[in-house]
């Protein structure tokens, strides 16, 4: 969990041509996580990077979402601060193509509140707990979702995935 202090023994064990892997108790290594930053150290210092693709959560919530798939922004998480939110939200407000976020669960309703006050009221999928036994995914639109997850927050992992601008 605590990849910062770890790199130097990394470090370590690459120089001496040990072979080093990662894995994560929830998604991708690397993918909205620090390591990255073990990744960056591997490929500074020479030694070879490999992976084997596992579970994604960004990839499988864009396809069971129903919203086109050719083109997509994965944004990860938004900042927790209004200000700063709505301003990376604002960044994306003509991006065309679809655009999909980690939330957590406790702040999806002010997440999607923030979306639809600089989208409007676009489509959207809510894709919690995937490939777990409480998997649920819910299509709808902004506004729609916004009103369902007020009254009832959820629970679990949420991959938000939120139509691009027509264009």
């Amino acid at each position: 969990h605590n990849i910062q202090g770890r790199l130097p023994q990394i470090k370590q064990f690459l120089l001496q041509g040990a072979t080093v892997a990662m894995a994560s108790d929830a998604g991708t290594p690397g993918v909205s996580d620090p390591a990255y930053r073990a990744v960056g150290l591997a490929v500074e210092i020479g030694a070879e990077v490999t992976m084997i693709p596992g579970p994604s959560a960004v990839i499988m919530a864009l396809v069971v979402s129903g919203l086109p798939t050719d083109r997509f922004a994965f944004e990860g998480f938004l900042p927790f601060k209004k200000g700063r939110r709505r301003r990376r939200i604002e960044q994306m407000v003509g991006y065309t193509g679809t655009v999909v976020y980690y939330v957590g669960p406790h702040h999806l309703s002010s997440v999607l509140e923030a979306l639809l006050s600089v989208f409007g009221d676009r489509r959207c999928c809510v894709a919690r707990e995937l490939t777990k036994l409480h998997e649920e995914i819910v299509r709808g639109t902004l506004s729609g979702l916004l009103e369902k997850y007020t009254s009832a927050a959820p629970r679990g992992e949420i991959t938000l995935v939120v139509e691009g601008a027509s264009g």
